[in-house]
């Protein structure tokens, strides 16, 4: 930052002193207040968390007085889309998408040699930290053992990426390395890593955060301001450089009321998704206020403030009041550091103290929310927005059998969609129908950071038990908390054993179902789905159900809370009304219905309050670093230049840096005469773009790792291989349910060869114009690019060779990707498209 100490410090004649309650100082801040300009009072929370960094790092060279000026003016400059740069406190990676921009960093470092510079220069200016989270393929579940054994078989596949960042733990000063199984980085952020208010050389200031995930937004409930960049920017970041960003509307979600019995945080989350969407919050800012608010505990606050990329808003901003420093003493923080946060909080203006008239802020727009007014609920079977009531969940469903096929609709002929296959399921019969639940996973994404909706997981499985319903075996049931502490307060509880009976083994700690690693479904059922084209269904309390991502065999994919997981796991099927139809039959014949196993919100708030205890969280984080004993005995390398092993199949130093010297081009080049590669729809996902799942034999990814030796059953998965950019060229738009105009609408990794009419892989119709001398581009629909922030889904299509996308609208991050990566991303004129202007691709 620039010196605030220095004399010639800009805002120098505002650095304040911040007096302890018994004497003494905790250091100096940038006092907002001692600006006495009024407009900083209207300025919502998060704006003034981009005001007090552009104040702090101003230096009129990276960050200027005009750019400060800009924030402050917000109310006028923000609908104007005044740029501004923003540098972050620290930066996170998460493990899949973090790997890509340490690979970046290693290779950027190696090259400097080469341009004249000093190697040693490339290292991260801020606090970097990684977690190993997005390794975990569920392969064995249902069984005590599956969390040891996955570890194990993730270690034996990923070893060399696991080494390559345990290499760079060590090789580049201020980056942190979390070993596989501490849970995700976003649980380990919120729980541990965020600060609220970092107190550096005696100078505090607001803690905000970029990570190399979409849902870095969790951090927001904190009163963190955090969002998702991609490896591009984040590297950015880490090298001190500032983050050039559009100075964001701010949409004012005012929450009022108290949720009804029976309703969860994650009801709350998906009405919130469907209304923010429909009342647009994309590239904005959301911030949550009002008596609501004060209703909702922090892990709440961390489920909606998660689901941000869902409704399409940049952060879900909860500002800090009481609750969010209950949290902090709860997870461990000392009473010291909670004193520090809460003064300088409160000295900035930035504490929200509900004995206190709210301050009235001025937003671009509002939303209001009565929370007594929500319903239970369920998001699907395609989309995390298309929310669907519980009550109106059995007729939904008939309806997308009948529609024709789209995000709603599989257009099943009626008479079909009554039809059931019987098979053998290991020497017991079994039977699916249409809807059929085959996989039911209580997911790290976004629930697991919530102990009441993991609590009430808990006892719907123990009241199934005591009343004699067992999920069906041939039902693949995972539990992969994203914290590790969550495994600790259900084993506190006593509420893991019986859900270990309903078949919800903790399998991993990590990402796992939620990004495509739900391994394989059994053979058996695996067969019944395919020979017979049946509409299987995954029930998973995750964030996003887009097609293909969950499991390539099940068509359709609900989001819910982790006790209506556990439900859906009993009843077998989505093809249920629950008020009218009872899950099951128990003991004594007795018919069951869901209410029969529902709990109270007292029942779950008093197991929470006497097994969610502050000894659990500091168990677990006290030893962090230390408790996995593969990684502890794992060797690395120990040069500061990575040496890159041409064999590699995991971590390749990437292509696109090849070549790049210390000034730009005189020109930029030219496209023409460019061949489509694909037309695509509404709705491309970054998982369309570049697949996390596993690599299928026969696909160019296959072929490419046969070459080198690998084994199929180590194939691994793209998500894991993405250090490798001949993987990354290779999966891209590999996702078996990517749907091209080009292929008459059909779905799958392929597409035509214009000039020759040839049906070939994306991979090889892309090397072929390549080889040809042919430009390509891509036409696209609205919301091109949405999902998750991986900046693969920008290096792939480079690769490819793809020079421009032609869409209705992008995501955000991934324009911003796109960008870097040198792709050209164009919008259609407002009021047309690729259909209205006779675009078809060839």
């Amino acid at each position: 930052m620039a010196n605030p100490t220095a004399t010639k410090h800009a805002f120098k004649r505002i650095l304040t002193s911040l007096l302890k309650p018994g004497g003494g100082e905790y250091g100096k801040f940038f006092s907002l207040p001692a600006l006495n300009d009024p407009r900083i009072d209207k300025l919502p929370y998060s704006i003034r968390v981009l005001l007090e960094s552009a104040i702090r790092h101003c230096d009129n060279f990276q960050v200027t007085e005009s750019d400060v000026e800009k924030i402050i003016d917000w109310e006028n400059t923000s609908p104007k889309l005044a740029e501004i740069p923003f540098k972050p406190a620290r930066c996170i990676l998460m493990d899949n998408t973090g790997v890509p921009a340490v690979v970046d960093l290693a290779a950027m470092r190696d090259m400097m040699p080469k341009l004249g510079c000093d190697p040693y220069k490339i290292n991260p200016l801020i606090p970097v930290d990684a977690v190993i989270d997005h390794a975990v393929r569920v392969d064995v579940a249902g069984t005590y053992d599956a969390l040891d054994r996955n570890e194990e078989l993730e270690f034996q596949r990923n070893k060399e990426r696991f080494a390559f960042l345990k290499w760079a733990s060590n090789a580049f000063h201020n980056m942190q390395v979390f070993p596989p199984g501490s849970g995700t980085v976003h649980q380990v952020n919120l729980e541990y890593l965020a600060r609220v208010v970092f107190n550096e050389d005696g100078i505090l200031y607001f803690d905000s955060v970029v990570g190399t995930d979409s849902h870095t937004t969790m951090i927001n409930s904190l009163g963190v301001a955090g969002w998702g960049v991609g490896g591009i920017e984040a590297v950015v970041a880490m090298l001190g450089q500032p983050m050039g960003m559009v100075l964001p509307g701010v949409v004012g979600f005012k929450l009022s009321g108290k949720l009804r019995d029976g309703v969860t945080t994650t009801d709350i989350v998906l009405t919130m998704t469907q209304m923010l969407r429909k009342h647009g919050a994309i590239g904005k800012f959301v911030e949550f206020y009002g008596v609501g608010v004060g209703e909702l505990s922090l892990p709440a606050r961390a489920t909606i403030a998660n689901m941000s990329p869902e409704y399409g808003a940049t952060m879900g901003f909860f500002p800090v009041d009481q609750v969010a420093l209950d949290y902090l003493k709860l997870t461990g923080r000392s009473d010291e550091t909670v004193s520090m946060i809460e003064a300088y909080l409160r000295a900035n203006k930035m504490f929200v103290d509900k004995h206190e008239p709210e301050t009235e802020r001025v937003f671009s727009s509002h939303l209001e929310l009565d929370l007594s007014e929500v319903e239970p609920c369920v998001s699907g079977p395609k989309r995390p927005h298309d929310r669907v009531p519980l009550k109106e969940m059995k007729s939904d469903w008939h309806a997308c059998l009948d529609n024709e096929v789209g995000f709603k609709g599989y257009a099943v002929p009626k008479e079909q969609q009554g039809k059931v296959v019987k098979f053998d399921f290991h020497g017991r019969p079994a039977e699916i129908k249409h809807g059929s639940v085959v996989l039911a996973a209580i997911c790290s994404s976004t629930n697991t950071s919530n102990p009441s909706v993991m609590i009430g997981a808990g006892l719907v499985a123990k009241k199934a038990c005591e009343l004699g319903l067992e999920v069906k075996p041939w039902v693949k049931t995972s539990l992969t908390p994203g914290s590790v502490v969550a495994t600790e307060y259900l084993k506190h509880s006593g509420l893991q054993d019986y859900l270990n009976q309903q078949g919800f083994h903790v399998a991993a700690h990590g990402c796992a179902t939620c990004v495509g690693n739900s391994g394989d479904l059994d053979g058996s059922v695996s067969a019944a789905i395919t020979e017979n084209d049946m509409v299987a269904a995954a029930v998973l309390s995750a964030n996003r159900n887009f097609e293909g991502r969950v499991n390539p065999l099940t068509r359709a994919n609900y989001l819910a809370s982790p006790p209506l997981v556990v439900a859906y796991a009993l009843a077998g099927t989505v093809d249920i009304d629950f008020e009218k139809e009872p899950i099951g039959v128990g003991k004594g014949g007795k018919e069951v219905f869901l209410r029969d196993i529902w709990p109270s919100n007292q029942e779950i708030d008093e197991v929470v309050e006497s097994s969610v205890q502050t000894h659990l969280f500091k168990k677990v984080y006290d030893s962090i670093m230390e408790r996995n004993p593969r990684w502890n005995q794992l060797p690395v390398p120990k040069e500061a230049l990575y040496p890159w092993e041409d064999r590699s199949t995991y971590i390749r130093k990437p292509t696109y840096l090849e070549g790049m010297s210390m000034t730009p081009p005189a020109a930029p080049p030219t496209v023409t005469e460019a061949y489509c590669l694909l037309n695509l729809g509404d709705s491309i996902t970054t998982d369309h773009i570049s697949y996390s799942g596993k690599i299928p034999e026969g696909t160019p990814a296959a072929k490419y790792l046969l070459e080198y030796g690998v084994e199929p059953k180590n194939f691994s998965s793209y998500g894991g291989r993405r250090g490798n950019n001949e993987v990354v060229m290779r999966g891209a738009f590999a996702n078996m349910r990517i749907v091209n105009k080009l292929l008459d609408g059909k779905a799958g990794p392929w597409t035509i060869h214009v000039p020759t009419g040839e049906k070939l892989y994306v991979y090889d119709a892309a090397m072929k114009y390549k080889s040809e001398g042919h430009d390509m581009v891509i036409i696209a629909g609205s919301e091109y690019g949405s999902g998750s922030s991986r900046d693969s889904a920008a290096k792939g299509p480079m690769l490819l060779g793809v020079k421009s996308v032609i869409a209705k609208s992008f995501e955000r991050i991934h324009r911003s990707n796109l960008v870097g990566m040198g792709i050209i991303p164009l919008c259609f004129k407002a009021g047309e498209d690729a259909d209205s202007l006779g675009l078809t691709g060839p």
